[in-house]
């Protein structure tokens, strides 16, 4: 296909990863980001799971170990912090700051506007016109890439099914160094796991605010899923200490006193020892709610969803950023051999709509099984990480 002019609204790592594919292809790209100042998630962990990290490899001229910490061992912990299980498995980690940043430096300032937030978009059978406020821009095709809360979805698909899971997941994350020596090294060389009646939580190394990936320079991280009432429940735990009602999540130092000091209790009550001491030291722990977000469609003549834009399946696979990562490279390609935009969404959709409802409908059963069920065992294969499937 020749040369087109593209849109991606959303500058976060779906967005950037396929910014940089496309503008590869030679396409004409810029990135609109909403938010005024670079993205920033407290440094928060992810599984680097292939597809996500392929770009950083395989075109920003990365090794893996520049950005992600392997980690040898799943583990699983008893109550009384002996262990319950422990296989070999390699995984790698490293955290959203990281990756994106890593991203961002490759992309470029150029064609990155930040406080550029989409007021409005429509098509003809030739082109896309979006307005930023005053900024209007005709484009071949718009690529949205504006996250979990997606206005573009909301205009696309306005009922596309979004539901909260029941539970949240409460994370945070202690600098290696102000662990002790034994402590760090048993959190350092595996996933941890301590699994119990309708909760969970799981504990990995990732680099530290910065990016450091040397041993002391690291971050502890955890991520511990809690079940709250929809309503009345989820609502107070959503409520910030400004007493906002958030939809999403509750960032680093806003959660109120009282939610802290309960998550505090609870650990110390309910976890192994090392697990609770590391959810105490954490200074600032944060909430991100978990839904269940799919739609019928991807593709609207010029104008495309990716990333959790178009599905938002449940952490538990691990592969939310891979999935973004996936409809990317798989846009690129089909862009690559489809005569016109129209043709090539055409072709690439029904791929992309399998894959996010089978990852949608895989973290779903994960999730019941280990927030409701309570038939989540110590070593199951089906619980390890995979974009396709577990383990891949």
């Amino acid at each position: 296909m020749n040369t087109a002019k593209i849109a991606v609204v959303g500058g976060s790592l779906g967005g950037l990863t396929a910014a940089c594919l496309l503008r590869d292809s030679g396409h004409d790209v810029t990135i609109y980001e909403r938010s005024p100042h670079e993205l920033e998630q407290r440094g928060a962990g992810i599984g680097l799971l292939e597809t996500t990290s392929r770009y950083l490899v395989e075109r920003a001229g990365l090794s893996l170990d520049q950005v992600s910490i392997a980690t040898d061992h799943i583990r699983y912990l008893n109550r009384d912090g002996s262990v319950a299980s422990d296989s070999a498995h390699r995984y790698l980690f490293s955290s959203w700051n990281t990756v994106y940043r890593r991203l961002l430096t490759h992309w470029g300032e150029d064609r990155y506007k930040l406080g550029h937030e989409m007021h409005s978009f429509d098509q003809t059978p030739d082109s896309v016109t979006v307005r930023f406020g005053d900024v209007i821009t005709e484009i071949d095709l718009l690529v949205c890439a504006d996250g979990v809360g997606s206005t573009s979805r909301r205009t696309l698909q306005p009922n596309a099914g979004e539901a909260y899971a029941g539970y949240v997941a409460w994370r945070g994350m202690v600098p290696e160094h102000e662990l002790s020596t034994e402590l760090a090294s048993s959190l350092t060389d595996a996933i941890t796991y301590f699994v119990y009646a309708n909760s969970h939580i799981l504990v990995y190394p990732i680099p530290g605010i910065e990016g450091s990936v040397e041993p002391g320079d690291r971050l502890i991280n955890f991520v511990w899923y809690r079940n709250y009432l929809e309503g009345g429940d989820v609502d107070d735990v959503l409520t910030d200490r400004n007493g906002v009602r958030r939809d999403l999540s509750i960032p680093p130092g806003l959660a109120t006193d009282h939610h802290v000091a309960e998550v505090r209790a609870t650990a110390r009550a309910r976890l192994p020892r090392s697990l609770a001491e590391l959810v105490e030291r954490t200074e600032q722990p944060f909430v991100q709610v978990v839904y269940d977000i799919d739609v019928e469609r991807m593709a609207f003549g010029r104008v495309c969803l990716i990333g959790d834009a178009a599905f938002s399946a449940r952490p538990h696979a691990a592969a939310g950023t891979a999935k973004a990562a996936d409809d990317g490279w798989t846009l690129a390609d089909a862009l690559d051999d489809a005569d016109d935009v129209p043709t090539a969404l055409r072709e690439w959709e029904p791929k992309q709509l399998e894959l996010g409802r089978s990852l949608l409908e895989r973290t779903r059963q994960v999730g019941r099984r280990s927030q409701v069920d309570n038939s989540w065992e110590p070593g199951d294969p089906d619980f390890i990480f995979g974009l396709y499937e577990p383990g891949r």
